[in-house]
């Protein structure tokens, strides 16, 4: 391959509008393409790139419907091809400030094996410099910073804070546990199943997590982990449990909107209400949503704190990962299954 002027990439599609439920095969379709590698074909500024790992985003669900959803990101157009975070390898280079071997993390890569791009939102990252690639996707990454916005910018929290994070065995939610852990708060998660809670629990250091598929009544289960009521709510899931979290805050509580995935397969006049919203009002609740976007002049600050925390161990990550670009609808299915703990990579490689 490295030698030769055009490679066969591997790359999905979006075929048909998923207005509701998972995509399946009906919506999203992959497809060969050829693409050369003639210095001649790559547009001045431009650099061809070998996928290594590409991130698979619940946000990219939202982006499949057709319809205008609830985060304003613009819909993907029929035939176009998903795009995602994505970490790759420089094979060819028209741009002087990227040479062949270098690696490069870009938010816009498609979810394909190759590609041809321009340099405007690539970030080069050092291979030796002692962080495994991956975690440039999940800590580092947008969830990683996700996590760092709602924590840090928005809830706030002082030592000795009770904070509540949702879907915390999530890339998302396991980092807002973690930096919360980091400012000397008392942390509890709920996530789907007995395995991540024990992971919550023994590997990063939450004080105590809870399965929300056994612990259906949501609003007995945040009486017993949280008697003292709740001071910062990081909210990954929106409906019942938010509407549960809302009996339980305490006056001047600051709630951060990450994301809704229990609402990402309903169409808006379908999902589910929130009927205490008036508890915000009488407890005087900060409650605000966030896109990662808003805030990209934070972003040097997230990373060298949390590049930081990663060196000295005080912030770990998972990775729940697939094999090749053929497990991207597979992958993004899991995302609503419960069945991952950690973010959800593929290698594109082995």
């Amino acid at each position: 391959m490295r030698g030769g002027e055009e490679v066969e990439s591997k790359e999905w599609y979006l075929s048909a509008y998923a207005p509701e439920g998972v995509p399946t095969s009906d919506h999203l379709k992959l497809q060969s393409v050829r693409l050369s590698l003639a210095v001649d074909s790559i547009p001045e500024g431009h650099v061809a790139v070998e996928m290594l790992w590409i991130s698979v985003e619940p946000y990219s669900r939202t982006r499949m419907s057709g319809i205008p959803d609830g985060l304003h990101l613009p819909q993907l157009s029929l035939n176009q091809t998903v795009t995602t975070f994505g970490i790759g390898r420089v094979i060819r280079s028209k741009n002087s400030s990227y040479a062949e071997g270098d690696i490069v993390v870009n938010p816009f890569s498609p979810v394909a094996e190759y590609c041809v791009v321009p340099p405007d939102f690539l970030r080069k990252v050092d291979p030796t410099d002692g962080i495994e690639l991956p975690y440039y996707l999940s800590c580092l990454g947008l969830p990683g910073f996700a996590a760092w916005v709602g924590i840090e910018v928005l809830g706030c929290p002082k030592a000795g804070s009770n904070v509540f994070i949702s879907a915390a065995g999530g890339g998302v939610g396991m980092v807002a546990g973690q930096l919360a852990k980091i400012k000397s708060c008392r942390v509890v998660g709920s996530t789907g199943s007995d395995e991540k809670v024990k992971l919550l629990k023994e590997e990063l250091g939450f004080d105590d997590a809870f399965n929300y598929n056994k612990e259906t009544n949501f609003d007995a289960a945040l009486s017993k982990y949280f008697p003292e009521g709740i001071d910062v709510y990081f909210d990954n899931v929106g409906g019942k449990m938010l509407e549960a979290v809302l009996n339980h805050v305490n006056s001047h509580a600051r709630i951060a909107l990450c994301g809704m995935v229990s609402q990402y397969n309903e169409v808006w006049t379908r999902r589910e209400g929130v009927r205490n919203l008036l508890n915000a009002v009488g407890k005087e609740v900060r409650m605000e949503g966030f896109m990662v976007g808003s805030y990209l002049d934070r972003f040097g600050d997230f990373a060298e704190e949390v590049e930081r925390y990663v060196k000295q161990g005080m912030i770990k990550a998972k990775h729940k990962v697939y094999i090749g670009i053929e497990s991207f609808l597979d992958s993004l299915a899991s995302l609503f299954s419960s069945s991952n703990a950690g973010k959800v990579l593929i290698q594109v490689k082995p």
